[in-house]
Order: C-alpha cells, then sequence, then structure tokens
C-alpha cells in the first residue's frame, strides 16, 4: 500500500482515467465537462509504473504525449497493451521521441492479436531494415502468460470486452500481489477473481451508471471489487456522467475513484 518512506518503490501513475471520448468531451456543457475540479479532466484510460529497475507503460492513448509532459515521463523500458482499441494504440507514434532518447527499438508486449493489429495499423515500426532515426521502432514479444519486468511479475488477466478479449494485468513482488489494473471489461471471470484475490490494490472498469455492452457498470464495478477483497480498490475509465466528488460520495467503504495524476507507491522489501 501507499508508503512515505525512502525504501525502493513500486510507484504507479494514473496517466488517464477517463473513458474513449474523455472528459470534457468535445461541445458537451454539463457540469462536469466544465468542471474546474482538476480530478474531473479525464484523459484516455493508461498507468506508469516505475521501480528502481524498469519503467513501464500501460497503453499508448491518443493524449499519451500530453500525460508524458504532465508527469515528466523521459524513460520507457516496456511498454504492455490490453487491447488495441483507438482509445488504448492512437498514441503509439508519440513512442517515437522515447526510441529517441533512448537510442534503440523499444519492447512492447500484448496479446498475439493485439500486437498484430498494432503491427497493421502501424507497420513502418516493425520493418528492421528501414529504421529511420527518430522513428519508432519496436520489437513486439506476445504474452503467452506470466512474465517479470524490473522485478515486477506480471500476470496477463484475460477479461471480455465486448467482440474482443482485453488483458488486464495483475503486478506481484515477492510473492506479494501489489496491484490489479482492470481498465477495460464487462465482466470479471471467476478464475481472475481468484487470480487477483487479496491484492493490495484493485484497479477496475467503473464506466457509469447506465448499462453498456463492453465495460462494467459502476455497480457491477462494486459488486466485483467487494467479491475480490483488495485492501483498496479504485474505478477508472470514468465518463462524464458524474463529477469526481459525486461518485465518490456514492462508493462503499474500501472503493474510490482514480484521477489523472494520482500516485501509489509500494515499498520493495
Amino acid at each position: 500500500m501507499p508508503t512515505g518512506n525512502s525504501a525502493p518503490q513500486l510507484s504507479v501513475t494514473i496517466l488517464g482515467s477517463g473513458t474513449s471520448q474523455g472528459v470534457p468531451m468535445i461541445g458537451c456543457r454539463c457540469a462536469v465537462c466544465r468542471s474546474t475540479d482538476p480530478r474531473d479532466n479525464r484523459t484516455r484510460s493508461s498507468i506508469f509504473l516505475a521501480t528502481p529497475l524498469a519503467k513501464i507503460l500501460v497503453d499508448t492513448t491518443p493524449d499519451l504525449r500530453q500525460q508524458s509532459l504532465r508527469e515528466g515521463l523521459d524513460h520507457l523500458d516496456a511498454v504492455l497493451f490490453t487491447h488495441p482499441h483507438a482509445d488504448h494504440l492512437m498514441g503509439f507514434d508519440d513512442l517515437r521521441r522515447f526510441c529517441e532518447i533512448e537510442g534503440g527499438p523499444l519492447p512492447i508486449y500484448g496479446s498475439e492479436a493485439t500486437l498484430a493489429q498494432v503491427e497493421r495499423t502501424f507497420p513502418y515500426a516493425f520493418n528492421p531494415r528501414n529504421k529511420v532515426p527518430g522513428y519508432v521502432h519496436v520489437v513486439p514479444r506476445i504474452i503467452t502468460g506470466p512474465f517479470e519486468l524490473g522485478g515486477v511479475e506480471i500476470t496477463p488477466l484475460p477479461v471480455p470486452h465486448g467482440a474482443v478479449s482485453t488483458l488486464g494485468f495483475l503486478f506481484a513482488h515477492g510473492g506479494r500481489k501489489r496491484l490489479a489494473y482492470l481498465s477495460d471489461c464487462a465482466s470479471v471471470p471467476e478464475t481472475v477473481r481468484a487470480t487477483v484475490a487479496g491484492t493490495e490494490v484493485l484497479i477496475i472498469d467503473g464506466l457509469r451508471d447506465k448499462p453498456h455492452p463492453t465495460h462494467l457498470t459502476v455497480s457491477g464495478a462494486v459488486e466485483a471489487a467487494l467479491a475480490i477483497g483488495a485492501q483498496k480498490s479504485f474505478l477508472t475509465h470514468q465518463t462524464h456522467e458524474k463529477s469526481h466528488v459525486d461518485r465518490v460520495r456514492q462508493l462503499p467503504a474500501g472503493i474510490d475513484v482514480t484521477y489523472d495524476g494520482m500516485k501509489l507507491d509500494f515499498e520493495l522489501s
């Protein structure tokens, strides 16, 4: 859980907490879209993890440049992709600056189907014969099971998301389940619930109150969070339906809402 000491840490930053259109939405004059509370400014959903050994990005949203500048990101060791929908992919070309800084290709991780879609969309990044300086160059790595990056054990969590299967991720260290991230899901299968049960922190899709065919409602997310039993749970991928303050007010104890720039630090003991 969050800690204030100087021990080595896993630090997690919420780069974006919003749904596919972001908040404020273009052309919308609702109270949330006009809100002056910075927690109501929700860029597309993404997180960034940092350990003493690695810097890891989850998804390349259309807001990646803005998110990187806001949080001062200047180094990446790997990118994990949950799925290839536009709101989680279309900032991909902004990886060019990270490749330029590092002077080499960037490993990207995802399911076979996701990486195939990324290559179809951005074929130039996968061409080893045409490494133009200043452009994106990647090394695709298909996720087939648990793997390790920067001392963190990462377990893929397949969850349904409409016509596609999304990967959530469980991040563990030293055998302790630190964070489960389920950004886009219509439900949480029992196998996934069992895998992440008792994690310290859960971040879970809680789109809105009204049912949606590919996302959990707030009530569905709350039910899943209570069943999983994390020490602390947060909803993410929020629409403009309710302000941060109003949404938090409706939630039970132990469940909160992410916001852009929120940070969680875990001591690596």
